[in-house]
């Protein structure tokens, strides 16, 4: 059954096909992946649509960003979007606290709705900012002490004209940009980032003699998005991060 809440403007719940804008049908189409409760009044705003991370896939991630050393036991979720990753997060019970930024308000308004479907609302301390102002203020101290997880906007669906995504042209934050911030911030970061990224540019900021856990996340044997973990994770590389 869909929840009876009335959405913000600029938020929708869409029930049928016909009501969909045509730019985001094939996602729509796959909205059971993207959230199992959809059905229950999952919203979303329609730009957000092309940045949530399947279900699947952000339980999958929710796993492996579990692996960081057990003294830390603060997550972050530096770009929370609708709520697809933030959600997995909190119903790992892994993390003492979550917090989960986000400076669009309508986008937040979604995530803050979707993690009531999903019971896990209360589990969430919410933060409507910019994350790199909000690391430097609010979340200074406990950055520190914190996992940060990142899944940037990629300058939309664009990416995909690429064989191999050259991240000093994703917008409109740069790999350099994100990873100067965040890893200045805490010393574990994990980066959800296009499936056809060079992993180059990936290895460039990996420290002397460490071994860059990079994985592909896939659905139906195909890669959606890959995640760099930069730090100490006991990510398992070699497992299969497929659904």
């Amino acid at each position: 059954m869909a929840s009876t809440a009335q959405s913000p403007d600029g938020v929708y719940y869409y029930e049928s096909a016909d009501q969909v804008p045509s730019n985001i049908t094939k996602y729509w189409l796959q909205r059971h992946n993207i959230f199992s409760k959809y059905d229950e009044g999952v919203w979303l705003t329609n730009d957000a649509w092309f940045g949530v991370t399947p279900e699947p896939v952000a339980k999958k991630i929710a796993d492996h960003v579990a692996t960081a050393p057990a003294a830390k036991t603060i997550l972050i979720d530096a770009f929370a979007g609708a709520g697809g990753n933030v959600i997995a997060f909190a119903l790992s019970g892994r993390w003492k606290q979550i917090f989960a930024v986000e400076k669009d308000p309508k986008t937040l308004a979604c995530a803050k709705h979707n993690a009531e479907i999903y019971g896990v609302a209360k589990k969430i301390f919410w933060i409507e900012g910019d994350i790199f102002t909000v690391l430097k203020t609010r979340l200074k101290s406990t950055a520190k002490n914190a996992v940060i997880f990142a899944s940037p906007p990629w300058g939309g669906p664009s990416y995909t004209n690429f064989d191999v995504f050259d991240l000093s042209y994703m917008e409109p934050y740069s790999l350099t940009h994100l990873y100067e911030a965040f890893n200045g911030a805490s010393s574990e970061v994990a980066l959800y980032l296009p499936r056809t990224t060079d992993i180059r540019q990936l290895a460039k900021y990996a420290k002397k003699d460490e071994k860059l856990q990079v994985v592909h996340y896939c659905m139906r044997g195909a890669s959606k998005a890959l995640c760099v973990y930069y730090g100490s994770f006991a990510v398992n590389v070699h497992a299969d991060a497929s659904e």
